[in-house]
């Protein structure tokens, strides 16, 4: 339908200002069936242009070939002529100016502009009239089909045998076929969706949702329709090329300014091919405010088609809402409570987008990480997705996780006050203003990954979704079920997985990661180096992703990665005596931690390694020491399960023997007794237990400490032991029976109480006694202090270790 032909000469009675053309559409041959070209053509320049292409494309052997505008009133009569006619849609399309003017401002005007002759196609042909200059144009040719295909469509998708509605939705479709068409022209970044209210309301899907809430609820069949009509016409979003530039234009300074933007591409093409047949699901990691639009430039420059990109109603920003919305922005609320009709809308939105191939980007998070690390993911739009693959709107939705990196981050600091127990500043347009002037600074580089897509339906079906297996027909319902939920957990937490995989290790990150390990102590920068160094072999050994981190073996790297930190006021020098000593800036350790944090996931199994053989005793065999220690992991990992994503069991246990042998190579040797092992682990230069768990599970023993002192009987209220853990926590920094600030954090004393609740530590159960949960949670304080006390055994041979090349002591 799309191949291409010679460049063809315009017949020279048409203007001269069109006299020559592009490769063009072919039509088809129909056989012995009449051809009926619908021709979209909103001008008569452009419908005399077709009317001559046509005269040299028809097929030799075409028996008739008619043109009718799209949506003519002749139509109708014949499309129910009874002769089952081939439908084949035709376009013209003008080849944008390429001129560009040299000011930045005048640029941006120009790409609206030029985008919206693209769009407006009667003023591009006016504007040939009244220019000399040459242009070119292209025929373009939609996917044809047969009128009788058409309606049975109409009648299954809109069931309606309305013959002006079949018209409209033929008119639709023939619109949907030429705008795939023109994406060949123009790229992929030219798809956007059109008239999609309309489509909705106008499906039989929209009616069964809309039928099946009345029943639930009780209401009337009309008020429910005309309140859902509401609600969509609050969510759809347009995608108005034009706004889309205009709305990039005047936001791109809050990134452009401050980061050079590093993406990993190699991972777009085999998204490129999914997107042809599937709906993509982009799932980014979130540390600021300004992801989504990285992402979408990276997108852009990759001629990727614009993300419906989902945001929270409080980012409705006066004066911005409206082009945000035409940009592709869907606003939708955080929760939606007991409104039915809402959560219908939001599922059907998200159907017919998945069943379009319109691709959807949002952050499972739900907002932006405080500790630089991924947050908890919430299922609630991923389960609105999983929808439409188990009511088969769509065969299948391919889940793309994205890792996006910041070497630093300006509003860190703020969202580490937010830890502490300070309040959230609101958005608005005091906020936007205030943040867009703190982006003017340049602080770094962002990177940008994109990570091994998953299939929805498959991760869906391994995890035993029930939804899969069940009519579509009876999902309508809004069932849900335990499996069902336990399935998507399983599918966001392989997301995180492959998030962390391709998320780089910085050299901000490994510079802070040196320093919150010692402490309060100050170092040099050769210290600095030595401590970093072993890391920098760990990570070469184990191929992890990295950017630039081998400059931090010299002197001069290390001194460029502290810069950027002090200039971020994370890192303080005291320059006065023989030679300059760096150390984290008091009350910035939560910020340093947010930039160790970013990579931290890397070294989490070998910290949960060292632990475990620590715990191996008295075991001669190399291959009985895996089993006790993965044992001893097991307990380890479902302490962390809060704080980090970790696979499958069986590929955990596999990754945890590759660890085993980066120590001691030799431990499954028959015989090899486990206390070789352990020498070999305790001499090693790369301890990391340490530096990477000390500050959640002491904010955990914190937590478990204050919980247990708290009486049984009396409600668990989160804010107050929150403050409870602060104060004493403050009390015991001072008497340095915690390490670091850093584990003084709200964020982190929220994960270890939602681990206490999955223990049934937090409320008195009703068959339970006071007595019985004081005990559980004394046990599981001992449990937490155990633990603290196998990382601060590490700590103190680590530092044993060191104490000649970096001279500091333990």
């Amino acid at each position: 339908m799309e191949s291409p032909t010679d460049l063809a000469p315009v017949p020279g009675d048409l203007p001269v200002t069109v006299r020559a053309a592009l490769a063009d559409g072919v039509l088809p041959d129909s056989g012995d069936r009449p051809l009926v070209v619908l021709v979209d053509a909103p001008s008569v320049l452009e419908r005399r242009l077709i009317d001559r292409w046509l005269a040299d494309a028809q097929p030799a052997n075409a028996r008739r070939v008619e043109s009718l505008p799209t949506g003519s009133e002749q139509l109708a009569s014949r499309l129910t002529g009874g002769d089952n006619p081939l439908l084949v849609p035709v376009r013209l399309l003008w080849e944008p100016a390429v001129t560009e003017p040299e000011k930045p401002l005048l640029r941006l005007l120009d790409r609206v502009t030029r985008r919206s002759k693209l769009r407006d196609r009667a003023r591009a042909a006016r504007e040939q009239q009244d220019r000399g200059e040459g242009r070119r144009y292209r025929i373009v040719v939609g996917r044809p089909a047969t009128a009788r295909e058409l309606l049975v469509r109409h009648r299954r998708e809109r069931m309606s045998t309305d013959t002006e509605d079949f018209v409209r939705f033929v008119s639709q479709q023939a619109a949907l076929a030429l705008d795939r068409a023109e994406r060949s022209v123009l790229g992929n970044r030219s798809k956007v969706p059109h008239e999609v209210s309309d489509q909705i309301v106008g499906g039989a899907h929209f009616a069964r949702e809309v039928r099946r809430v009345a029943q639930e609820t009780g209401r009337d069949e009309v008020e429910v329709a005309a309140e859902a009509e509401k609600h969509l016409q609050g969510l759809v979003a347009a995608m108005d090329p034009t706004a889309v530039d205009m709305f990039s234009g005047v936001l791109r300074p809050m990134h452009e300014r401050a980061w050079e933007v590093h993406a990993d591409t190699s991972g777009l093409e085999p998204l490129r091919k999914l997107n042809a047949e599937h709906a993509l699901v982009f799932l980014p990691s979130h540390r600021s405010y300004t992801d989504p639009f990285v992402l979408a430039e990276v997108l852009r420059e990759n001629d990727f088609p614009r993300n419906h990109v989902l945001g929270g109603n409080n980012l409705r920003i006066w004066g911005l809402e409206a082009l945000a919305r035409r940009s592709g922005i869907i606003f939708i609320r955080r929760s939606f409570g007991k409104d039915e009709v809402y959560k219908a809308m939001v599922r059907e939105y998200f159907s017919w987008l998945a069943a379009k191939r319109f691709n959807l980007e949002w952050y499972m998070e739900g907002g932006r990480s405080r500790t630089g690390k991924l947050r908890p993911p919430k299922y609630g739009l991923l389960s609105d997705v999983a929808h439409a693959v188990e009511t088969r709107r769509t065969s299948d939705v391919y889940l793309v996780p994205v890792s996006i990196t910041h070497d630093q981050l300006q509003e860190v600091h703020q969202m580490a006050a937010e830890q502490a127990g300070a309040p959230k500043t609101p958005e608005g347009v005091r906020w936007l203003a205030g943040y867009a002037r703190a982006q003017r600074r340049r602080v770094g580089a962002v990177h940008v990954s994109f990570g091994e897509p998953l299939s929805l339906r498959q991760s869906l079906s391994l995890a035993g979704d029930p939804g899969l297996e069940r009519d579509p027909d009876s999902l309508d319902e809004n069932g849900d079920s335990p499996a069902r939920r336990l399935a998507l957990q399983k599918t966001a937490f392989e997301v995180f997985v492959r998030i962390n995989r391709v998320t780089p290790v910085t050299p901000i990150a490994l510079a802070a990661l040196a320093l919150l390990g010692v402490r309060d102590r100050a170092l040099t920068l050769s210290q600095v180096r030595r401590v970093v160094e072993p890391v920098l072999d760990y990570v070469e050994a184990r191929k992890l992703p990295h950017t630039g981190i081998e400059s931090l073996r010299t002197n001069g790297g290390v001194a460029e990665a502290l810069l950027s930190l002090r200039q971020e006021k994370v890192v303080t020098a005291y320059t006065e005596g023989t030679e300059p000593v760096f150390s984290v800036e008091p009350g910035h350790h939560i910020v340093a931690a947010f930039y160790r944090n970013s990579a931290i996931h890397h070294f989490v199994n070998r910290a949960i390694v060292e632990l475990a053989v620590l715990e191996v005793d008295d075991v001669e065999d190399g291959r009985e020491a895996l089993a006790a220690g993965f044992t001893h992991a097991l307990a380890l990992r479902d302490l962390l399960k809060y704080e980090f994503f970790f696979p499958d069991k069986e590929t955990f246990r596999s990754e945890l023997a590759d660890e085993l042998s980066l120590i001691d190579p030799d431990w499954t040797e028959v015989g090899r007794p486990v206390a070789r092992t352990q020498e070999i682990l305790l001499a090693s230069p790369f301890l990391c237990a340490h530096r990477v768990l000390r500050s959640f599970v002491d904010a955990q023993w914190l937590l478990a400490e204050r919980l247990a002192a708290w009486e049984p009987e009396r409600p668990v209220v989160e804010a107050e032991l929150f403050d409870d853990c602060s104060a004493v926590g403050q009390q015991l920094l001072l008497q340095g029976r915690l390490h670091g600030p850093e584990a003084l954090s709200r964020e982190l004393f929220a994960s270890a109480l939602r681990l206490a609740g999955n223990r049934g530590l937090v409320t008195l159960p009703e068959n339970g006694t006071s007595t019985e949960l004081a005990a559980r949670r004394r046990a599981f304080a001992d449990e937490v202090r155990a633990v603290v006390g196998r990382v601060v055994r590490i700590d103190e041979t680590d530092a044993r270790n060191r104490q000649e090349s970096t001279g500091v002591r333990p």
